[in-house]
């Protein structure tokens, strides 16, 4: 099949002339309408007894008795789907696996010996800096509070005097997206 160029196509359709083609394309054009002309333009008709054929067919496929006759299934032929169907039932009956949460109890130590009050806030108390507060303990300076955490990765830092967030020295430390670091700790 030839792909004529949109302006031939236009002299097919009728609305331009072949003097209306630019010089180079009127070879094209005069291609195209030599076989538009060649082609069988007759109406295609058919014998009467076709179309009485034909919607008798219809009707007798549209009649036909039986659910399975007009599917065209039979019904061997949906074992498979029904083992299936009751075998993904009986799966989605049975109860969820109740899942095992292990714990783990951490102690979070910080030598500020300058600070009166140091507490942790972090992923695991909602980043709440008074859920956690640290003590003294007898080394001077030393803070601590020991904590029984679920397993996982948790990000936290120290908060000295309520104001001054001090990450973890001992511990690993990501960008917390706010110009800050925060201490990570995975369990």
């Amino acid at each position: 099949m030839t792909d004529f160029h949109p302006q031939v196509k236009r002299l097919l359709d009728g609305e331009l002339t072949l003097a209306d083609l630019p010089p180079e394309l009127r070879a094209e054009g005069d291609e195209a309408q030599r076989l538009l002309a060649a082609v069988n333009r007759e109406p295609v008709t058919f014998p009467a007894a076709f179309d009485a054929r034909v919607l008798a067919e219809l009707r007798r496929r549209a009649e036909a008795p039986g659910f399975w006759r007009r599917l065209r299934l039979r019904p061997w032929t949906l074992v498979p789907a029904f083992a299936a169907g009751a075998a993904l039932a009986l799966l989605l009956s049975r109860p969820a696996p109740t899942p095992v949460t292990s714990t783990v109890t951490v102690r979070f130590v910080l030598f500020a010996p300058e600070a009166q009050q140091v507490a942790l806030a972090g992923s695991f108390n909602q980043w709440d800096t008074a859920a956690t507060r640290l003590v003294r303990t007898g080394t001077p300076g030393v803070w601590a509070a020991t904590l029984t955490l679920p397993a996982g990765q948790h990000q936290y830092a120290f908060v000295v005097d309520g104001a001054r967030w001090v990450p973890d020295p001992g511990a690993p430390a990501v960008d917390d997206g706010f110009g800050r670091r925060n201490s990570v700790l995975a369990l």
